[in-house]
């Protein structure tokens, strides 16, 4: 299912999602768990220009209405999409501060909060209920990868068994709940990505989101890069298409496919083997494999 199929089912229009930068940081960063983050981490390439924590939850909401309506984006209705960082990394009273005027902004379907599974606990999932009960609430995990050896490399912070425990509970509740994950991580197979989607359904998340591996400028995973280049697959636009195709395949058909690859600004990158090939072109490409093979 796509987004777009899910968009129309769930809120009966297609919502458009407003990044929100609530000026979160992670435990990987702020020395609970580690200080320099995850290898592949460069969060400042994936933030909208006009996504600012120094304006307040409601302006940056309405600026990105703005923004996407002046880009004739236009919607009914919009979610708003806590993206930076680990946005459950702080105390409840804190999450109550920002997450209710998100709630509360009429133009706003929903929120969908992108956070950690180390970063969860049951009196965060059970407000995240209550909010639920309000309007539509979404909860997104960067899970990553479901090899421990892979985690460790790239210095995530937790095991699978942390995502797999945090998302069980989150989906106990009823919340919408989502996993992110990268494909051509260091030292990983086919097979172990083949693998991954068979761990995935066993998760029974309602939303995924597939990002390829983009080795970002200024990065431990840059000069992990530069010393052991031939730990990383380089996938040709085909290749990837392939891979994608197989994973829908083998993915529980319930299961939202948000997205099967990630574009960011070219300067950013330290490798750019796709030149700078759109997102859309990629969906399209994975589009007409699919219908071939069901031919």
């Amino acid at each position: 299912m796509t987004f777009k199929q899910f968009s129309m089912e769930r809120f009966g229009e297609i919502v458009q999602k407003i990044p929100v930068d609530a000026g979160f940081t992670c435990p990987n960063r702020d020395g609970k768990v580690g200080t320099n983050g995850c290898t592949f981490c460069r969060n400042d390439a994936f933030t909208p220009r006009y996504c600012s924590n120094k304006k307040s939850i409601v302006e940056q909401i309405s600026d990105g209405i703005e923004f996407h309506q002046r880009r004739g984006r236009k919607s009914d209705g919009y979610l708003a999409y806590f993206q930076s960082f680990s946005n459950t990394y702080a105390s409840l009273e804190k999450l109550k501060s920002i997450y209710q005027p998100a709630i509360d902004h009429p133009q706003v379907r929903g929120i969908v909060i992108g956070t950690r599974p180390d970063c969860i606990d049951d009196e965060k999932l059970d407000y995240f209920a209550e909010l639920n009960q309000q309007k539509f609430v979404s909860i997104e995990y960067g899970i990553e990868s479901c090899n421990d050896t892979t985690l460790q490399r790239i210095h995530r912070g937790h095991d699978f068994a942390t995502s797999a425990a945090a998302v069980a509970k989150t989906v106990q509740r009823g919340l919408f709940t989502g996993g992110h994950f990268i494909i051509g991580l260091p030292g990983e197979t086919r097979q172990d990505w083949l693998n991954n989607i068979q761990q995935i359904n066993q998760l029974k998340i309602g939303s995924i989101k597939f990002h390829q591996l983009q080795i970002f400028k200024d990065t431990a995973m840059e000069k992990d890069f530069v010393l052991h280049p031939s730990d990383f697959h380089q996938f040709s636009i085909d290749e990837y298409v392939d891979l994608m195709v197989d994973f829908v395949e083998m993915l529980n058909p319930n299961v939202v496919i948000e997205r099967f690859a990630s574009e960011v600004p070219p300067q950013y990158l330290a490798l750019n083997p796709w030149k700078g090939i759109r997102y859309d072109v990629i969906l399209q490409k994975i589009r007409m494999k699919l219908k071939e093979r069901r031919l």
